[in-house]
Formats: structure tokens, C-alpha cells, sequence
């Protein structure tokens, strides 16, 4: 950045905003893209070749020779294929550029070759991608050059769903449709479509790349499978918010710089609790707009790292005994005309819509707590929830004091008379002001906790893609408004029905409502009484996609077909065990070729000394004691390697499915651990330079 960088000048300008297309098209073709892109109208082809041109003239004026499809696959990941502009030479041998309304609208990758889970064999190739106009075409620069990058969905050639894109503009139309019902009844009739807003938080880690490479398990899972807790972790928690150092700095400068001309607005930058860990919130947008803005945010930080000798980690839990990264995902509904329908009002007793929408949500989470605790589940996330403010896996929703307390009088007398109010805060110190406080505290042990005037869900994953738990929150919340207008619609007296439909709802559902300490075993205990699920892995998860009640719910809005839910069911299952496949792999691999030549080298060193020792005549009781320590342990090793390795041979000969994930958990997980023991006590034995790869201190203090 320059001396007079203004963010103002440079932000989205790499972004084919509505700024960038009221200029360079036509008025009329303006108003009937904004038709398609506000009420949902099919995309007129005339439309769509101007819309094309425009954008190609403006893609080359910002120096992009190619233009890519840019989807996401059910890989965890995005998806592009590169094409020039350039069509085929003139007879005097020069080339004409050209984009046309069709490239522009539709694409064609191979979809056999990406995750299907069934729906698509080898031999039944074809895919399309679509254009997404809600969300804009952006330009990413990079090494490779200046490309048009356009955000699509993408099914297959027989209309299913293969990607995370398509059923969240599903699960968006039928909460638009639902809730829109719900606020007719309540007497709005101004607004003309409620749309889901998300801000995501972006937990990383930050090492040095050269230390990165000398880890094997870094290289190949994103996580240390070994390692030894340094003497200083983040215990004196002095990491947080502390001071920002340089080489992060500028890291987090040039990160910024990318993410502001392509559109993404990185709002707040910290050091988070861990060592080397960090976070990165953006700004609320419309939840496609905020999936696509958070996987921009991720692959951007991977790649400004490496010109920064860093290595960008966005795994769960990449170290043992400190804090994991999650993506905290912040998610409200709004109406087109600025009504946040989460937003409580400063007497939330007196404020029906919000009392209504709030009983709703509640009634959403407690019916559902399945299906939202499958859609944050992940190999990763197993080792990071329930400690280190991570939430735990049984789902309740953290109201705080105030709501807490409007719902109970609702529930034991039907209306509420007073909200508590948050008073004022003393500092006690004369020259600072003294200045109201909230009327509730914030709870770091909830799943999903109200802040505000928006819900944070908080179990979501570092890696994961936030489309997922967005889908399952728009199609389980557009349920229950639907059970709601229908009761509504019948009723005679139709403010006495919200108010006995209010209560009925907290009353049915008060037991998802928990604004006590997550962590405790006494919420494990009463969780249990109040018949919450406790759903601790990802393999114990997954069953859920496909019970007969998520199959009608998601049916029943046009989210996913039963087809589309079995496939996504046996995908997650195939890429548990290949993620579980792929550690043991690699944890055999360090073990058998690294930790036991290691030792076994310094074991003979160490024995040769007991003899020299012995021999000169002075007592070796010390190092006689290390040597049988290093032995014992070596054993253990050994043992606990030749265990994993048979365990694993059975569980990769297995057929795919559930019963081979269920292995890859039940037995496979353990041998891992057990290996790792033994393996890290001797760590804490060896001498440093007898020890094969860089330790937790080299990684989290280096940078």
C-alpha cells in the first residue's frame, strides 16, 4: 500500500458491482438484470449477452485475459477452469476477443470427477455450472494473471444439486417466501422480500513455511499428529488481542488490500487466544453474498501467506492444548426496507414480531438440534469442540438475562410486563465516562447464543464452507414461520393467536434455552434430562441428513431431494474415512521412518555412554535411568505402531459407507492416539537435535 492508500478509492474495484454495471449498461437492460436479481425472474437471454459484453470490455480493461466458472464443489473447497478470451485467429492471423451471454450464463465442467455420492457415475460426465447473478463477478489477480472470476452454481446433468451454492438460493427462497407470510400477518405490508444476512469470523493459525515443510503431518493433514506442549502455551493469555507482530502486520496489510478491491470487507483483524493464531471478521452481507466473501477470504489468506514465507493453517485443531479455530457465524433476516426481524427494541416485552420470530427460532433449534449439529460436523471439529472456548457438541441457545426473563414470564403467565435493563456501568474512575451496558452478558460455551439482534452460531468449523449451516438455519427456521402463519391464518382473534402461539412455543421449547457454563459435567447431566441430543463425533452425526423428518423438511421447501440428501450423507462418510485414512497413513510414515530411527540412534548413543561411564569407573544410575525410560517408551512405540498399521490395512480394505467410518472412529481414532503418547513423551526425552522435525515451540513462536 502507498503512504495515501484511501480504502474508499480502492475498494471493490475489482468488483463488477451495481456501481460498475449502472454505467456501463444500458438503463433498460440495468432494470431487467435488477428484475431477475431482486424478484427472482428468469434470466432473459438478451439480457444476459449485453450483461456479457459489459463485462468482458470491463474484465480486459482491468487487464483479465481469462474468465472462469467459479463453483463449489462438495469438496470443501472452490472449483474454476481458466478460458482465454481470445477466439479462433483471423485469416490475417490476429485474434478478436469475445464473451458471450451463453459463456457467461452457463458452463460446462466434467462432473464425474467431482464428489456425487452416487448421483453421477464415471461414465455420466456432464455438469453445469450457472450463473449466480445475486452475487458479483469479481477479478482475482495472482500470479497466474488477471481472471474474471464468475460465482455459479452447479448440478448435474440431471438437475441434481453437486454443489454448496444451489440449495442455499433454495433454502433462501423459502425463507423469503415464509417469513414474508408471517410478517403480512403481523401488518407489514410494505416489504417485499426478507433475506438472511451473515458475518462470518475467520479463525487461522500463521507459521513460518519453512518450518511448515519439515512436518510431514503439517504437509499432508494441515495438523500436527505429534507434539509436545512447549513450556509457555497460552496460559499467561497474553496472546489475545496483544500487540500485532511485524511479519503478521504485514500479512494482515497486504491481506487487507486484496480482500477491499475484490469487494470483501474486512471489518476487524486480531491475535486470538493461541499462540500464532489470529482472526479476520468481515461485515454482514446476504449469506450467498457472505459463502462466497468467506471463501474468497480463505483462499486469499493461503496465498498472500506464501509470499510472506507463512503458511496460512485453517485446520480445527492443528495443535494439541490450545485453542482451535472456528468460523463463527453470525446470522440474522432482514427485510428489503432496513426491518431486522431479530432486532429486540429496547422493551423486547412489548415487541410482538420479535417475541414471535424469537419463539420460532427457538421451536427451529429444539426440533432440529440434529440437523445443526451435522452441519458443523467435520473430522477437525471432533477434536476442537467442548473445551477452549469451543462450544460443546449438545446444541442449546443462550438468550442472556433479559430474554431469558421475558420468556419465563411468558411461559408461566402468558404475557410479559418489564424487560430488565442493562444499567450503567461505574468505571470508579473519574476521568473515564461512565456509559450503559448491555442488559446481558455474552456466553463463549454456547452453540448458538443470542448477541444482540442476530444469533451466533459458533460451532461452525475453520475450514468448512459456511453454506451448510446457513442452509439448515433458513430451511428449519422457514418451517417453523410456515407452522406459524398456518396456525395464524386459522385464527379468529388474531392478536390473542400470536400471544397464546408465543407462549405455546416457549413452553413446548424452553428446554433448548441454557445460559449456564457449556463445559460443565452438570449441563451433561441435565442436558441429558431434558432429552437434548449429545452428539460428540461427525460419524454419529451424519445419520441425520437422511431420518424421514429431514427428508420431509428439506422436501418439502425444494432444498434437497431424498437423492440429493443420501449422496451428500455417503460423501461425508467417504471423506471421514479418507481424512482418518489419510492421518494413520501419515502417522505410520513418521513413525516407522522418523521417531523410532531416531530414538534407536540415540539409544545406542546413550547406551555406549552408560559403558564408557561404567568403564571409567563412575556411577551411571542417571543415564542407565534415562535409557530405560527411552526403551520403555520405544516399545510402546513399536507397539502401538504395528497395532495402528493392522487396524488400518482392515479398515482401507473395507467397502465405503458408514460401516467403514464407523471403524475408522471407533478403532482406528484410538490406535492413533495411542500411538501419539508414547511418541511425545519421548520428545520430552530427546535432545533437540535428535529429534527428527521442528517442536510446538519452533511453530507457534517463530513467526
Amino acid at each position: 500500500m502507498s503512504e495515501h492508500y484511501n480504502i474508499a478509492e480502492v475498494f471493490g474495484e475489482n468488483v463488477f458491482s451495481d456501481r460498475v454495471m449502472q454505467e456501463r449498461l444500458p438503463g433498460k437492460i440495468y432494470k431487467r438484470l435488477h428484475k431477475t436479481i431482486d424478484e427472482g425472474k428468469e434470466l432473459d437471454p438478451i439480457v444476459a449477452e449485453v450483461v456479457a459484453e459489459a463485462m468482458k470490455e470491463w474484465a480486459v480493461e482491468k487487464g483479465a485475459t481469462h474468465y472462469t466458472h467459479w463453483f463449489q464443489p462438495l469438496t470443501g473447497v472452490t472449483a474454476e477452469k481458466h478460458d482465454s478470451f481470445i477466439t479462433a485467429p483471423t485469416p490475417e492471423g490476429r485474434v478478436l476477443l469475445d464473451f458471450s451471454g451463453k459463456e457467461l450464463i452457463k458452463g460446462e465442467p466434467d462432473a464425474s470427477s467431482f464428489p456425487s455420492g452416487g448421483l453421477r457415475a464415471t461414465f455420466e460426465a456432464r455438469g453445469y455450472t450457472a450463473w449466480d447473478c445475486t452475487s458479483p463477478a469479481f477479478i482475482r489477480k495472482d500470479a497466474s494473471g488477471a481472471v474474471l472470476c464468475i460465482p455459479t452454481a452447479f448440478c448435474s446433468y440431471t438437475g441434481e444439486a453437486l454443489d454448496q451454492k444451489t440449495p442455499l438460493l433454495r433454502s433462501m427462497e423459502a425463507i423469503n417466501k415464509q417469513a414474508l407470510r408471517l410478517i403480512r400477518l403481523l401488518g407489514n405490508t410494505t416489504s417485499r422480500k426478507v433475506t438472511p444476512f451473515v458475518g462470518a469470523e475467520q479463525e487461522y493459525f500463521l507459521v513460518d513455511a519453512n518450518t511448515f515443510r519439515q512436518r510431514k503431518d503439517l504437509v499432508y493433514t494441515g495438523r500436527t499428529l505429534f507434539g509436545a506442549m512447549p513450556p509457555k502455551g497460552q496460559e499467561m493469555d497474553d496472546h489475545y488481542f496483544g500487540t500485532i507482530r511485524q511479519r503478521v502486520g504485514s500479512f494482515m496489510k497486504d491481506l487487507n488490500d486484496e480482500l477491499w478491491r475484490m469487494g470483501v470487507t474486512s471489518k476487524t483483524q486480531h491475535n486470538e487466544v493461541a499462540p500464532a493464531q489470529h482472526e479476520l471478521a468481515t461485515i454482514y452481507s446476504k449469506v450467498n453474498v457472505a459463502v462466497d466473501h468467506n471463501q474468497i477470504v480463505m483462499q486469499t489468506m493461503k496465498r498472500v501467506a506464501s509470499r510472506h514465507g507463512l503458511k496460512c493453517l485453517l485446520h480445527e485443531k492443528p495443535f494439541a492444548g490450545v485453542n482451535g479455530s472456528g468460523k463463527h457465524n453470525n446470522w440474522s433476516i432482514s427485510t428489503d426496507d432496513g426491518i431486522n426481524l431479530l432486532d429486540p427494541g429496547k422493551t423486547p416485552h412489548e415487541n410482538v414480531q420479535f417475541l414471535l420470530v424469537l419463539a420460532c427460532i427457538l421451536k427451529a433449534v429444539d426440533t432440529h438440534a440434529d440437523l445443526l449439529r451435522e452441519s458443523a460436523a467435520d473430522p477437525g471439529n471432533d477434536h476442537r469442540l467442548g473445551a477452549n472456548e469451543a462450544p460443546p457438541a449438545i446444541i442449546s441457545v443462550f438468550l442472556g438475562e433479559q430474554l431469558q426473563d421475558v420468556a419465563a414470564q411468558l411461559v408461566s403467565t402468558g404475557s410479559a410486563t418489564h424487560s430488565k435493563e442493562g444499567g450503567v456501568l461505574k468505571t470508579g474512575v473519574s476521568t473515564l465516562p461512565d456509559f450503559a451496558k448491555d442488559a446481558t452478558d455474552r456466553n463463549r460455551t454456547s452453540p448458538f447464543a443470542f448477541t444482540g439482534n442476530k444469533f451466533e452460531f459458533r460451532m461452525v468449523g475453520s475450514r468448512d464452507s459456511i453454506a451448510s449451516p446457513n442452509i439448515v438455519l433458513n430451511t428449519i427456521v422457514a418451517e417453523a414461520f410456515d407452522e406459524a402463519c398456518c396456525a395464524l391464518e386459522q385464527a379468529e382473534d388474531l392478536d390473542k393467536a400470536v400471544h397464546d402461539l408465543i407462549k405455546q412455543y416457549l413452553t413446548e421449547h424452553q428446554r433448548i434455552i441454557f445460559n449456564g457454563n457449556g463445559y460443565s459435567d452438570e449441563w451433561v447431566e441435565e442436558a441429558k434430562r431434558r432429552g437434548l441430543p449429545n452428539i460428540g463425533s461427525m460419524v454419529e452425526a451424519i445419520p441425520a441428513l437422511t431420518t424421514q423428518r429431514a427428508i420431509r423438511l428439506f422436501g418439502k421447501y425444494g432444498v434437497f431431494t431424498e437423492a440429493e440428501l443420501r449422496s451428500r450423507q455417503e460423501i461425508k462418510y467417504d471423506n471421514y474415512s479418507k481424512i482418518i485414512n489419510i492421518e494413520a497413513r501419515t502417522m505410520i510414515d513418521m513413525a516407522a521412518k522418523q521417531f523410532i530411527p531416531a530414538v534407536i540412534s540415540y539409544t545406542g548413543q546413550l547406551a555406549a555412554t552408560v559403558n564408557a561411564v561404567k568403564a571409567a569407573g563412575c556411577p551411571a544410575q542417571v543415564q542407565e535411568a534415562i535409557l530405560r525410560r527411552c526403551s520403555t517408551l520405544l516399545k510402546e512405540t513399536s507397539d502401538a505402531l504395528e497395532k495402528l498399521y493392522d487396524l488400518e490395512t482392515r479398515a482401507s480394505a473395507m467397502p465405503e459407507g458408514a460401516d467403514r467410518a464407523n471403524y475408522y472412529h471407533a478403532q482406528v481414532v484410538p490406535a492413533m492416539e495411542a500411538l501419539r503418547r508414547p511418541v511425545d513423551d519421548l520428545e520430552m526425552i530427546l535432545d533437540k537435535n535428535a529429534w527428527p522435525m521442528p517442536s510446538y515451540g519452533d511453530l507457534l513462536f517463530e513467526v
